[in-house]
């Protein structure tokens, strides 16, 4: 799909504005607030935010980061998120084959989106995540390339396979070591990235955990005002961002470690 510096443009923009809606979602989710109704207000004073109040990134930018109307520091989830999402936005839309594609793989990656900061925040993925997560990738699997195909054998098993691992150190854990969530967003994800990308994203998630979690114990150690509570190796981590990190990485920067294996090719 041929991409002009207009589409580009009009992509970031969209990805911005979806990022904004997806900061109101993370906000209000399972608080029974109504995602679709309501103005959006100031968590702090309560003041209606207006249109100026909510552009996404140029708002926070020329707010400096703080409420218009009490002068409480707006958190900086805001505008990163807007801007990741409108990364990511563009960074499919030059990856997709089609338009259609383009609006499944966005989907997708904004689901990945809430999952991974709904679980740094809360511990939990939400299975209604998980269970979207799930159905858009099925479509994509089948979808192919644009047009409607049956999978392969190999295709179908990735998810399975790519999320053996995690179910389980559950399994034998009692879910201590791994909560079940973990392997349910990484099936979606081997159906989205194949047995070998997706093996390789499972692989770089584990990597990743494990330096930041070291990472972390080492500025606690060296007495890291960013490090409150009390690392050790047995600390709860969520797990579920580092599996979006890794797919991200694998499906965007073309990692794969075992691409030149037959079975997996």
């Amino acid at each position: 799909m041929e991409v002009g510096a207009s589409s580009l443009i009009v992509a970031a923009l969209f990805g911005a504005i979806i990022g904004s809606f997806l900061n109101a979602l993370l906000y209000r989710f399972n608080t029974g607030l109504s995602i679709a109704r309501g103005r959006s207000r100031c968590m702090r004073c309560g003041h209606t935010l207006t249109f100026f109040d909510l552009m996404p990134i140029i708002s926070y930018l020329g707010l400096r980061g703080r409420c218009r109307h009490c002068g409480t520091r707006i958190s900086i989830q805001y505008p990163l998120i807007e801007g990741i999402a409108a990364l990511v936005s563009v960074a499919t839309l030059l990856t997709a084959p089609t338009p259609l594609l383009y609006v499944l793989w966005f989907c997708t990656w904004m689901t990945l989106l809430f999952i991974l900061v709904y679980d740094l925040r809360h511990m939990v993925i939400p299975w209604s995540a998980s269970g979207t997560l799930a159905a858009l990738s099925l479509v994509i699997l089948f979808l192919g390339s644009g047009s409607f195909v049956i999978p392969g054998i190999w295709a179908l098993m990735a998810g399975p396979l790519c999320a053996l691992p995690l179910f389980l150190i559950s399994l034998f854990s009692g879910g201590r070591a791994m909560g079940w969530g973990d392997g349910i967003v990484m099936l979606p994800l081997g159906w989205l990235l194949g047995l070998s990308a997706g093996a390789s994203a499972l692989m770089m998630a584990f990597w990743i955990g494990a330096i930041l979690g070291l990472l972390l114990m080492l500025f606690q150690f060296l007495g890291w005002k960013g490090v409150r509570s009390r690392l050790t190796m047995s600390s709860e981590i969520p797990f579920a961002p580092f599996l979006v990190l890794g797919a991200g990485i694998a499906y965007f920067l073309h990692v794969d470690f075992f691409s030149n294996l037959p079975l997996l090719f």
